[in-house]
């Protein structure tokens, strides 16, 4: 019986949909999340639709409705479950798409698709057969959330993975589902594993509705992620990535009762753990301290950071009632570039937030020319209902933050550029993602498409055969391909494998 996945946004909503997976597989469900599109044949055959939503902007809501009904043609007996953040926060906009077919379960009570895994217990609900009434799937969810799990409790085990347990199993020695049990050390569609260790925020962004949708700050304990982490690594994962709403927020007391930072995390997982490479999703440039950068300089922690900055303005920064200044992210990438050789160091950046005038967007030009970004995530100013940004005052015409997304994304597009001919001809680490044909003037060869240390997207001829998706390999960097990174491509570079199947 097939289940299908969508999951839009952060690479935390990616982490939580590859648990919930995980929990629908251990019940005997087969999972796919290869993603829908226009061309996708209709499928007959799945039971049920899962779709992971984000509402970081209005066009992350407008993906999210045409991918629901995309689904609904796609997958036409089959019931759909809409969780995620934008489901938090707008239930009855998604439930009027189709109110006959579609369940809706809050972002904040989406760890409890491992309870419905259960409550589900292998049954098929699909139109097809007969079986199916959008009252049982609500009556699974409905199960679910007014028992917090607990009565699947004694067949799930958010602590080993969801481990299917026997039906007389000593209830009292299970924990209960939290918004950390949706964890699993076997990925269906990542090559590289990943941990959730913190969820929420404390910040009250003025564009930002993320912790309406998330709630508070909340942090796993540093037992369960040292735990979790050798689980994947002695299951042969080579990389982790560390996720969180904001990780620079992780604050957790261990068994001992003292209270563990970020770093102190990082740096307890390392001690911990003996050969599995970390990596870190986003992090606040204001909490780049000296402890931070002790543990960053580490070798297992990958050279590849993503700070969240969103503008070059200190005018703006206060409207935007940020944590930092511009200062802040200076010394950052400053102290970062210290302590760790050529890093690929990416920002996002809000174009045309209320009242950016045109001095305040070229001070934000300024800094990512001035700090050689790898890569700039631009994006327009979005209004978001309920946050103090929607009712600021003046609103930048469309026209004025496309334009400004189009300077900035061009020069992220050269920032690529020119890191990766800071790279030609050097050697680092990389984890292949898949194998595919490549064309080249004499003909077809096979080669294998992974992402480097620094996360740069490389193709490298080879025998495919020699190499399955989540091997580490050593790749030596070539030229840039510039036409494919100005087009949006994926793949960076071309580059070869110079040290093959390392692990």
């Amino acid at each position: 019986m097939k289940i299908h996945f969508e999951t839009l946004g952060c690479r935390l909503n990616h982490d939580e949909s590859e648990g919930a997976a995980r929990a629908f597989s251990l019940q005997g469900f087969v999972p796919d999340m290869e993603g829908v599109t226009s061309s996708t044949a209709e499928d007959s055959e799945t039971v049920l639709c899962v779709i992971n939503t984000c509402t970081v902007t209005g066009k992350a809501e407008q993906k999210a409705r045409r991918l629901i009904r995309l689904m609904l043609q796609k997958y036409p007996f089959a019931p759909i479950i809409v969780t995620g953040c934008y489901a938090e926060l707008d239930a009855s906009s998604i439930k009027s798409i189709c109110p006959d077919r579609i369940a809706v379960l809050a972002g904040t009570k989406k760890y409890l698709l491992a309870a419905i895994a259960v409550e589900m217990n292998g049954g098929v609900l699909s139109i097809k057969n007969g079986s199916f009434s959008l009252e049982r799937l609500e009556q699974y969810i409905q199960a679910a959330v007014s028992g917090n799990g607990e009565k699947s409790m004694r067949r799930v085990s958010p602590v080993t993975g969801l481990n299917v347990l026997s039906n007389d199993a000593d209830e009292t020695s299970v924990p209960h589902l939290d918004i950390f049990s949706l964890y699993t050390p076997v990925f269906e569609k990542h090559s590289r594993g990943s941990i959730k260790v913190q969820d929420g925020c404390n910040c009250a962004c003025a564009f930002c509705r993320i912790h309406l949708a998330r709630g508070k700050s909340v942090s796993l304990s540093p037992e369960e992620v040292v735990s979790r982490v050798k689980e994947m690594e002695d299951g042969g994962m080579n990389e982790v990535v560390f996720t969180g709403v904001n990780l620079s927020q992780y604050s957790a007391a261990g068994k001992d009762g003292k209270r563990l930072s970020f770093s102190d995390l990082l740096q307890l997982v390392i001690d911990s753990t003996s050969k599995i490479l970390l990596r870190i999703s986003s992090f606040y440039p204001q909490s780049v301290d000296d402890r931070l950068c002790a543990v960053l300089s580490n070798p297992r922690v990958q050279p590849f950071f993503h700070l969240s900055i969103q503008s070059g303005s200190d005018r703006i920064l206060r409207l935007m009632n940020r944590p930092h200044s511009v200062e802040h992210v200076v010394r950052a990438i400053e102290k970062i570039r210290s302590v760790k050789d050529n890093p690929f160091i990416s920002c996002d950046i809000i174009a045309g937030f209320p009242g950016e005038s045109e001095e305040d967007f070229e001070k934000t030009m300024d800094l990512c020319r001035n700090q050689h970004f790898a890569w700039i995530h631009a994006f327009p100013f979005s209004p978001r209902p309920g946050t103090p940004a929607e009712k600021m005052r003046p609103q930048i015409p469309e026209r004025i933050k496309g334009e400004r997304v189009r300077l900035l994304t061009e020069t992220a597009r050269q920032g690529k550029i020119d890191y990766i001919k800071s790279w030609s001809g050097r050697t680092i680490s990389a984890v292949v993602e898949n194998s595919r044909a490549m064309r080249k003037s004499d003909g077809r060869t096979s080669s294998i498409h992974a992402v480097t240390a620094n996360y740069l997207h490389i193709q490298c001829p080879c025998d495919e055969k020699k190499y399955r998706p989540g091997m580490s390999v050593k790749v030596t960097v070539g030229e840039p391909l510039e036409d494919n990174i100005r087009a949006g491509g994926e793949i960076d570079c071309i580059g070869s494998i110079s040290k093959p199947n390392l692990c």
